[in-house]
């Protein structure tokens, strides 16, 4: 059994992935939202402002980015990847 500390609250936890159980569901939300930003806006706004708008913490943002659903998004747009240990969902 191994422990992980979760990326958002900093709990431990013995489940795959970063995020721990009981934050799981608030991350897909943000996840979501943030999507849901992309789309509609593209990446033409930084990260203190899309934490601005979508209320998403420039941390979560910087997890969220690294994510294969943005692959494509950082290849065009020069997007800085940080780490990251897998999501939830």
């Amino acid at each position: 059994m191994e422990l992980n500390r979760c990326s958002r609250c900093g709990n431990f936890h013995i489940t795959e992935g970063d995020i721990c159980p009981k934050c799981c569901i608030k991350d897909g939300v943000e996840f979501s939202t943030f999507q849901s930003y992309v789309q509609e806006n593209g990446f033409k706004n930084s990260f203190n402002t899309i934490a601005h708008d979508t209320g998403i913490s420039v941390q979560n943002l910087n997890r969220f980015i690294t994510y294969p659903e943005f692959q494509d998004e950082q290849k065009d747009n020069d997007l800085e990847r940080y780490d990251t240990n897998g999501k939830c969902f």
